[in-house]
């Protein structure tokens, strides 16, 4: 990645005065430094001298692009639910409304698949009023959808409706799709600032620190493994086998565990495992049974995929299809401990969609506020084609294509988030097999 990678696309100057009447300003020159952490102090000096890499910080400015009365705003949520969503589509509209004082504020049902004429879906006018108490609730008051459609349908409708920012509420595939209408807006030499606001509960969003939704994810997560574990510890040599989400990173999976503190193993994504040999899982559960009498383990939706045939299906977002791996390991505990004629008592719990579901936790909340705001005033400052997110606690806008360029993973080899966990459930480095 280099300083080009972060440069966000700008409309034009600035020539409105900030309606927002806020006492201070963000400086439009001010960056968030991407590289916080160096080997020395010679290595610091000499980064930052010769070859920096910044994000462009968040924030409202003091000039802006658009001239509010003429805007009429679109909000658009796409993918699987995720809490805090409704927080976000409310902070939008506070803020377009109170601080902006947009006139229009248009909310597009049902994903996507709301933006093309001929689904039948028509747009809902979104007004404090109406979403004053949405935060209460989970899911999306808009409702949400998976699929492609036809890019040129969705501009079309965007430009029938005089929309001037549209802000789409979503995860890899929505981020795509959304880089997919800046590309139409600007081939057509349009003016229309799209603004990705990330929501993914497994927080795998590319060099965004952390996504809305995922601290309530895997704080309703705790729940389910502390009964898991509660389970276990009833029951002679029982065993408390919880799924959670995570299709290619470990994050909530690790988080829960560290949470709970009762986890005693968790298999992710990120980290090979064998089931049988020595030294791979089962030997190594196995062991812990007959010491302890109990074990809690976490398994992530995406770890041990290398068990199962690849058919390469897809999902209609476009996402591998994934075998479930959580019943599948079930199975094959009690398989194993049948041949190794050890009673077991096994409970499996999958909370999924019951955690995708709840209404966002008060600190999620607070950021899933941040972030919308944020969207907003990068809307306004005539950015677009562009993620709001944090780094380094600091919230900043990057380029949509730097967002999706690659997924964000936990790496066990290096991870300070990792070495943690295995400190907390005393599971070893390994669990490959010791040929």
């Amino acid at each position: 990645m280099n300083q080009n990678d972060t440069k966000v696309e700008q409309f034009g100057d600035c020539l409105y005065s900030n309606p927002a009447g806020y006492d201070y300003w963000t400086d439009e020159k001010s960056v968030v430094l991407f590289q916080t952490v160096f080997s020395g102090q010679e290595e610091a000096i000499q980064t930052v001298r010769n070859s920096p890499i910044f994000f462009e910080q968040a924030g409202p400015r003091e000039k802006i692009y658009f001239n509010p009365p003429d805007v009429t705003a679109g909000i658009v949520t796409c993918g699987g639910l995720c809490p805090g969503i409704n927080d976000v589509i409310r902070a939008l509209v506070m803020e377009l409304h109170y601080r902006y004082k947009v006139p229009r504020i248009l909310g597009f049902p049902f994903g996507y698949e709301g933006m093309v004429k001929k689904s039948g879906h028509r747009p809902v006018e979104l007004t404090p009023d109406k979403v004053a108490h949405i935060m209460n609730f989970g899911g999306s008051i808009l409702g949400s959808s998976r699929g492609n459609q036809s890019t040129n349908d969705m501009v079309d409708t965007l430009c029938l409706y005089g929309v001037k920012m549209l802000f789409c509420i979503g995860g890899d595939g929505t981020l795509r799709g959304a880089e997919a209408i800046q590309d139409e807006v600007k081939k057509r030499k349009e003016e229309i600032a799209v603004i990705g606001i990330p929501k993914t509960i497994d927080n795998d969003i590319n060099y965004v620190q952390k996504t809305f939704g995922f601290s309530t994810a895997f704080s309703k997560a705790v729940e389910a493994v502390n009964c898991a574990h509660e389970e276990a510890k009833g029951a002679p040599f029982g065993i408390g086998l919880v799924k959670l989400m995570g299709r290619h990173s470990g994050f909530i999976a690790v988080n829960a565990a560290l949470a709970s503190k009762n986890v005693n193993f968790v298999l992710i994504p990120e980290s090979d495992f064998d089931l049988e040999g020595k030294g791979a899982f089962f030997e190594t559960l196995k062991d812990r049974i007959q010491k302890r009498g109990h074990a809690v383990i976490i398994l992530a939706e995406g770890a041990g995929q290398k068990f199962f045939e690849d058919k390469g299906e897809m999902d209609p977002s476009g996402n591998k299809k994934l075998s479930d791996i959580g019943l599948f390991i079930k199975d094959k505990i009690s398989d194993y401990f049948k041949r190794e004629n050890q009673t077991i008592n096994l409970k499996y719990i999958d909370p999924s969609y019951i955690i995708r579901s709840v209404p966002a936790t008060a600190e999620d909340s607070v950021f899933c506020g941040f972030l919308a705001q944020n969207a907003v005033h990068a809307a306004f400052a005539g950015k677009t084609g562009c993620v709001v997110g944090i780094w380094n606690n600091v919230f900043t806008v990057m380029p949509i294509t730097l967002a999706i360029a690659e997924r964000k993973v936990l790496k066990p080899e290096k991870s300070t988030l990792w070495r943690s966990l295995l400190a907390s459930t005393g599971q070893p480095n390994s669990m490959k097999a010791i040929n």
